[in-house]
């Protein structure tokens, strides 16, 4: 039993809308040793390693059903187990998971698809490998693989060993808090680091935390918390009650300070936290000098300041409100005149609540250098027995993080201390603020009581108020999420979602074209990199979830659209939860027989799983069954349909119904886009005035313009806004690089396209019939070597019908092949399909392809590249020098060549010039 292949995915994908991991898991021999088989020997061990397992509903949706699924006559094979056992192991770790499945593999025998959900990658990559750890141990002798754990091997240990390290990754309390109110509020969020450095919202819209400091959080104001002189300073000026404090260095001065404030006094480093180095109640100098060296170890310069006798209150104001207040109590044990103090602690700390440091909602109590000194000055140690009902305190503060508990105390305080809190925070300059309030009596007014401020806290916990040892649980996390989102404002910025086997680049590009002339600060995924604002910020193919992640972290952009590729979402998912719109272009054939994916209808289920979390609208093609049969899986609040047959049976019956359709229509002057919406019905633009189109003939533009102008109407974009994008995005290679654009400066005109599949070839020889040219039509032909024989035969088949000359070549990668494999390939097919071998070269280096194409053209003629390397053949197109095959006799006719106008103008070494019967024209043999 193994793991042959892993993938994770980070959002939604075609087993699940939420990260799951995918294992391939090969059982090997195991696969004719079901748990029936298997019998008691192996269930009722893992039972009893994991006793969670009972509640496991399988198929049968309740507790037990996972049991009976082991029991059954068959049972159930391991790979289904194993899938169990990572949920259950990450549920007693703490993250509450329930979703899983294993599929068998076709054609594979003993091959298993092993899904599960997970809340952090490393922690459940960790929990599947600690469950096949697990399964490979219960196993007979005889079963177990040279990769089982050793005899002596204590799944008990491991399991601890596995809960304490997914522990350390989880949010804190705090923390955790924050995201719980976001997701309330349905407000995005992405975690930027391994620690608590969280952003809510995507782009512009964002807020960032760390723990529970806010982006907002003002720095002046943290360092002046930092700084308890400053602190004290600032609240005593404002008339609020604070201790009479010294600063001191040495502790010879400490003892001094102590004197003269008078005693009791209380010992703390200047800038420090979670009562770390804190001394209290400090009555003679042997105590300050011991405390002085214990505050000296957090920091330079200590502070001696009065001891204020009362019970710590821990009041949180946030956004200049008091939302919860909570009384906190010193760690300490109550005696029952049995368990010695040591007993006493080991019994406390079996608290579930409790663990390590901030990751439970209660801190275990330690023995230490503190604890020691206060049981010695009752004249206690660890093995003193206390009586029945007595507290015995390890700690003089009574901070969570040493220990101490928390009574919420929210509805009693009394409203002066309310004021005297809010005044605090304030004055100090927080958003959000913890003010450690000394009082015996927290429901009575400060000013008749007495008591005082002994700190202010920039970033305080939470968890004493969302997890109070005694009293109501309050949600301070909610003002804060409120805080940084007042109602009604937003946190997402609109996500449009593309995909389609052809066209998706396109369509992205022309959609992004219209929101930023709409005002827009766009942000773009594309098969060409990562573009914000039109700009390219990463080069190369960045279709999948790391782009779109970088989308939606960059803080300019308040507009998303994203190419959605098969290859990252079959590696990885979206980068993305949900979206607002999405589109299915078409579903043809193209890397079929890759990673799984064999037929349409595999691939079909892949490209629609954006359309199956579109939000307000999934546009699909109805000319296309693939897409059409998407429509059963969307939950958008509206379905547009976009098509090229004004006669189509079902879009008119949806458009009756009053739904929303893209149509083109026929009219007089030639075609129209048509919207029809709720009854409605309003002309949008004629094609042949959309650039990209070339003047109405690239037909496969015109379905990408519907497309692009379907999504921007569905994101609120004006019909105005729509149609200026439209009439503006045209196929340049500035554009659109690689994606039919034409170049006119040779005699003969040059059609470069990345057509790499059967639909994109057809699409641009259907183009290359409309333009009829003069001369002769020549194309350089091509397909990637990672696609399957059928594939290339076809491009071939559908290539031969339309040229009067063909290039043959293969790409730079050969994925595979051998050098001249794909393109011997294209031109055996074109000999099946008739074409002569006078009108076939084969030349498999694509530079030289090119160049070849470009030296056998003649004026009139049409060229059509099929390009892999885009820029490269653009420059090879451009830079090419048509001149040099002028007619010899117009070559040596000055006379035809107005070089008067050249007069005085110096040419360096690297100009040129190239003149013809047109005139005449500096060229640069490298550059502009």
């Amino acid at each position: 039993m193994k793991i042959v292949s892993t993938n994770v995915y980070v959002g939604p994908n075609v087993f699940a809308h939420f990260p799951v991991i995918r294992h391939v898991i090969d059982l090997g021999e195991l696969e004719d040793w079901p748990t029936g088989k298997l019998g008691e020997a192996f269930i009722e061990p893992l039972l009893a390693a994991l006793p969670g397992l009972h509640e496991h509903g399988c198929s049968y949706k309740e507790p037990g059903g996972f049991v009976r699924r082991l029991r059954e006559d068959e049972g159930t094979w391991l790979g289904h187990v194993m899938e169990h056992v990572a949920i259950e192991l990450q549920n007693v770790a703490g993250s509450a998971v329930t979703y899983g499945r294993t599929r068998s593999i076709d054609g594979q025998p003993g091959h298993y698809n092993m899904v599960f959900q997970y809340k952090d990658v490393a922690v459940g990559r960790e929990s599947s490998t600690l469950a096949m750890k697990l399964l490979q141990s219960l196993l007979p002798g005889d079963l177990q693989s040279d990769s089982a754990p050793a005899a002596d091997w204590d799944f008990a240990s491991e399991r601890d060993d596995f809960i304490r390290y997914a522990q350390r990754r989880a949010f804190g309390p705090s923390t955790q808090s924050l995201i719980d109110a976001a997701e309330a509020r349905d407000i995005p969020w992405l975690r930027l680091n391994d620690y608590s450095l969280v952003q809510f919202g995507h782009g512009r819209y964002q807020h960032r935390i760390q723990a529970t400091t806010t982006g907002r959080t003002s720095n002046i104001a943290v360092e002046l918390a930092a700084d308890k002189e400053e602190t004290n300073g600032i609240l005593r000026d404002l008339g609020l009650p604070v201790p009479n404090q010294r600063l001191v260095r040495r502790v010879r001065d400490a003892v001094r300070a102590a004197e003269r404030i008078g005693y009791p006094v209380v010992l703390k480093p200047l800038s420090g936290n979670h009562g770390r180095g804190v001394s209290i109640n400090l009555k003679t100098q042997s105590e300050v000098e011991v405390a002085f060296e214990k505050a000296a170890e957090h920091g330079r310069t200590v502070i001696v300041e009065t001891y204020l006798e009362g019970y710590d209150h821990r009041l949180l104001v946030v956004n200049g409100e008091l939302v919860a207040a909570a009384k906190r109590v010193p760690g300490h044990v109550v005696g029952d005149g049995k368990h010695t103090i040591e007993q006493l602690v080991a019994i406390v700390n079996k608290d579930p609540r409790r663990g390590v440091g901030h990751e439970k909602v209660l801190t275990r109590l330690e023995f230490d250098h503190q604890a020691e000194r206060l049981l010695a000055k009752l004249g206690y140690d660890r093995n003193t027995v206390p009586v029945d009902g007595e507290e015995v305190f390890l700690r003089t503060t009574a901070n969570l993080s040493t220990g101490g508990t928390a009574i919420d105390v929210t509805d009693t305080i009394h409203p002066d201390n309310r004021e005297m809190a809010i005044r605090a925070i304030k004055a100090i300059g927080l958003d959000i603020g913890g003010v450690d309030f000394l009082t015996f009596d927290i429901t009575e007014s400060y000013r008749d009581t007495g008591g005082g401020i002994c700190e202010v806290n920039a970033g305080p916990g939470f968890r004493m108020h969302v997890a109070p040892s005694e009293g109501t649980p309050r949600d301070v996390a909610g003002p804060v999420i409120n805080m940084l989102f007042p109602p009604d404002s937003p946190s997402r910025i609109p996500i449009a979602a593309v995909t389609g086997t052809n066209g998706k680049t396109t369509t992205s590009r022309m959609l992004a074209h219209i929101l930023k002339l709409s005002g827009h600060t766009v942000g773009q995924t594309s098969t060409d990199g990562v573009y914000i604002d039109g700009k390219l910020s990463v080069s190369g193919d960045m279709t999948g979830p790391v782009s779109a992640q970088m989308i939606l972290r960059d803080p300019s952009v308040d507009a998303a659209v994203m190419e959605v590729a098969r290859g990252g979402m079959l590696r990885s998912g979206l980068g993305f939860q949900k979206c607002d719109v999405a589109c299915c272009i078409n579903v043809s054939a193209d890397h079929l027989g890759l990673r799984g994916i064999d037929t349409l209808e595999q691939l079909a289920e892949i490209k629609r799983v954006p359309v199956e979390i579109a939000q307000n609208a999934a546009v699909l093609n109805a000319d296309d069954q693939h897409c059409l049969q998407m429509a059963d899986y969307t939950d958008a609040a509206r379905l547009c349909y976009v098509t090229m047959n004004p006669g189509h049976p079902l879009v008119k019956q949806h458009i009756q119904a009053g739904g929303q359709a893209f149509v083109l229509e026929q009219g007089m002057n030639g075609h129209m886009i048509t919207i029809y919406d709720n009854d409605g019905h309003t002309p949008l633009l004629w094609t042949h005035l959309i650039p990209a189109t070339i003047e109405g003939r690239a037909m496969h533009n015109v379905q990408n313009a519907m497309f692009a102008a379907a999504l921007a109407y569905n994101m609120h974009i004006k019909l105005e806004d729509i149609r200026h994008g439209l009439r503006t995005f045209d196929s340049s290679f500035f554009q659109a690089p690689g994606r039919t654009n034409i170049y006119n400066e040779h005699p003969f005109r040059v059609i470069l396209d990345y057509a790499h599949n059967p639909a994109a070839v057809r699409a641009m020889c259907s183009l290359v019939d409309r333009f009829e040219p003069e001369g002769k039509r020549i194309v350089v032909l091509a397909a990637p070597g990672d696609r399957r024989d059928q594939d290339i035969r076809d491009i071939a088949a559908i290539a031969a019908g339309h040229f009067d000359y063909f290039v043959c070549r293969r790409d730079d990668n050969l994925r595979g092949r051998g050098d001249d494999e794909v393109a011997v390939m294209l031109k055996n097919k074109l000999l099946e399909e008739g074409i002569s071998a006078e009108r076939i070269e084969v030349v498999p280096d694509e530079q030289e392809a090119t160049a070849r194409a470009l030296e056998m053209a003649e004026p009139g003629d049409l060229l059509l590249v099929l390009a892999d390397n885009v820029k490269r053949t653009w420059k090879q197109i451009i830079y090419f020098n048509s001149g040099a095959r002028i007619d010899e006799a117009t070559r040596k006719a000055p006379a035809a060549v107005d070089l008067p106008d050249l007069e005085g103008f110096e040419l360096d070494e690297h100009l040129e010039i190239i003149s013809d019967e047109r005139g005449v024209r500096i060229a640069r043999e490298e550059g502009d």
